[in-house]
């Protein structure tokens, strides 16, 4: 679930307006100018970009892919290509808590390996009250990949609390907060899996054709709301309803937006249905209505590169650009909604 904290420790007060210099087409990423805040496009009439929270280093393929809130406002990151989890603190400073054990030479996560520049897979990360990080990691070997957990505490070592098979790529990662299960997207396999944040087998909770990959990534984001996960499929670009039943098994699949191919995570911005969601693939973040209809609020022009995920701070929308395919400045861009 998306954590909200307190705006006024997330952020520092809003720099004027200024325009940005835009460079490159569909693909191209944001100028590398630190705090620099850009109009959104005509079609953002919703959201408006207000800065970047901070610059990530490209050589040290610190890319983020998922991101979760901490009480004080700092964002919890996962560099998938690095095998690492950071923390960035509210004035933008970034700390590595931890670096995942490296696989073997010749082992390397399923399908993304290639794309993001390396061989490990740093998916989905969340966080429970007492400050346990749970977190992903796929790296194409049965003795890393799986679900892994990070104490809180200085000197914590990350440790695999679950195991996943070697074909996996563990993607987006949900909790449930009531019952304290874990929900897992698997994009190469087409699973959703579930396991206790005390551990255990991971079980497959749901599967089927709606949430497996056509070309190349099939269920990817994942969270639990209102009663039931929603899952988000790339390959497809729906945007899919799973009910959880009484007795915690998995319901029909329901398909509740289409037309977003390319869609990464997403976020609930409030109490209802409507979802905040990445395009990838797109350089694109949508507004997604219950009633499936999906304006574009803001492109690459507004200083999107890759985004992978988002995650709210009050009225702040904080999106993590990746930076996979334009090589243009991975960071951590702050929108107002």
């Amino acid at each position: 679930m998306i954590q909200r904290v307190d705006p006024s420790k997330m952020l520092a007060p809003v720099r004027p307006l200024a325009k940005g210099l835009l460079a490159g087409a569909l693909m191209a990423g944001m100028v590398a100018v630190l705090l620099v805040v850009r109009p959104a496009a005509a079609a953002s009439t919703q959201v408006r970009v207000e800065r970047v929270l901070t610059h990530f280093d490209l050589a040290r393929h610190q890319q983020p892919e998922n991101l979760v809130l901490e009480p004080d406002g700092s964002v919890d990151v996962t560099f998938a290509a690095a095998g690492q989890v950071a923390r960035v603190t509210p004035a933008g400073k970034t700390h590595v808590l931890a670096t995942l054990p490296a696989p073997a030479a010749g082992s390397s996560a399923p399908i993304v390996g290639p794309i993001i520049g390396g061989n490990t897979f740093v998916g989905g990360i969340v966080r429970v009250a007492d400050g346990t990080l749970y977190f992903n990691y796929s790296t194409g070997s049965a003795n890393l990949t799986g679900i892994w957990r990070l104490s809180p505490g200085l000197h914590a070592t990350p440790k695999r609390l679950a195991a996943l098979p070697a074909t996996s790529l563990a993607n987006g990662l949900a909790l449930d907060e009531q019952t304290g299960f874990l929900y897992v997207a698997d994009s190469a396999l087409g699973n959703i899996w579930r396991v206790s944040i005390h551990g255990g087998t991971p079980t497959v909770w749901a599967s089927g054709s709606a949430l497996a990959p056509t070309s190349r990534l099939g269920a990817n984001g994942i969270k639990v709301h209102h009663g039931a996960v929603w899952v988000s499929n790339l390959d497809a670009g729906t945007v899919l309803r799973i009910p959880v039943s009484h007795t915690g098994g998995a319901g029909g699949i329901e398909t509740r937006a289409t037309g977003l191919q390319g869609i990464d995570d997403f976020a609930f911005p409030g109490q209802g249905d409507t979802i905040v969601a990445t395009i990838i693939t797109m350089n694109q973040l949508a507004i997604v209505n219950p009633d499936g209809t999906h304006p574009i609020v803001l492109t690459a022009a507004d200083g999107l590169s890759n985004p992978t995920s988002v995650a709210l701070s009050g009225n702040t929308i904080i999106v993590a650009n990746s930076a996979y395919v334009t090589k243009t400045d991975p960071d951590l861009l702050l929108v107002h909604l």
